[in-house]
């Protein structure tokens, strides 16, 4: 899926809200938008959490909004107790899914080689993955950071992926949820190195590349201005439908 000149302003909830919650931030989002199918210079997306997926699509359908979920199984059925596998979000009327996000791989041992094959389950179903990857304070300050990240970008990305199928989301783990916030040339340095990898790997270096990390509306102008800048992936505010249409707004 290609988002030719679109920003790509993508709200991650993770493990929040309930079906009030998502009544009330999905209907404050939708008031945003003058008409149902306006067209603005950004494409948004949301991902609930997978209890609210389909109470989530249903209210923004017919709108501009487009959802996702927030991980996936890497296997389509089964007895695998607990897991939401690809067919099932794409049943759903999910179009997205965030795979290899830092909690994932911190907190539940993730593995480049997982979100590989988690990915390319979800592409198999007609999915458009957006695989995170992104560099631990310790490897930042030792100097590894952007041999961290092509070695996360080579191995999580399958072999029925091509340039225009994924979006690669940039969030640096010691800036996620922590209030600090790269600097504009931490985000250059490493969004260089990801298109240059992607050359390598594709050929091209014309992937979208998302940067996640306490993107904020005070902060989200100055992001947007790097041309390797594709889009957000915004965690806690993206939980307000203002401080989220704000940094919408700030892409255009």
């Amino acid at each position: 899926m290609s988002f030719t000149n679109k920003k790509i302003i993508a709200g991650n909830w993770k493990m929040n809200g309930l079906k009030n919650d998502a009544w009330k931030l999905t209907n404050d989002l939708l008031s945003k938008f003058e008409s149902p199918d306006e067209k603005l210079g950004f494409e948004m997306i949301i991902c609930p959490p997978a209890t609210l997926l389909s109470e989530v699509v249903s209210m923004v359908d017919g709108s501009p909004i487009k959802v996702g979920a927030q991980n996936c199984c890497d296997k389509l059925d089964g007895a695998y107790t607990g897991e939401i596998s690809p067919v099932m979000v794409k049943d759903i009327g999910a179009n997205f899914v965030i795979l290899g996000h830092s909690e994932r791989r911190s907190y539940y041992g993730e593995t480049n080689e997982l979100v590989a094959k988690k990915a390319e389950a979800a592409l198999n179903q007609g999915l458009t993955p957006i695989i995170c990857i992104g560099e631990t304070l310790e490897q930042k300050e030792n100097g590894s950071a952007l041999a961290v990240i092509e070695d996360q970008f080579l191995n999580s990305i399958p072999e029925n992926a091509t340039i225009e199928n994924i979006i690669i989301a940039y969030e640096p783990v010691w800036a996620i949820g922590t209030g600090k916030v790269a600097t504009l040339q931490d985000i250059i340095d490493v969004h260089t190195k990801i298109r240059e990898v992607a050359e390598k790997k594709f050929g091209s270096q014309n992937i979208s590349i998302l940067y996640g990390g306490s993107v904020k509306p005070n902060n989200a102008k100055d992001i947007f201005s790097l041309k390797d800048v594709d889009g957000v992936l915004v965690g806690g505010a993206s939980l307000k439908a203002d401080d989220f249409w704000a940094i919408a707004m700030a892409s255009v």
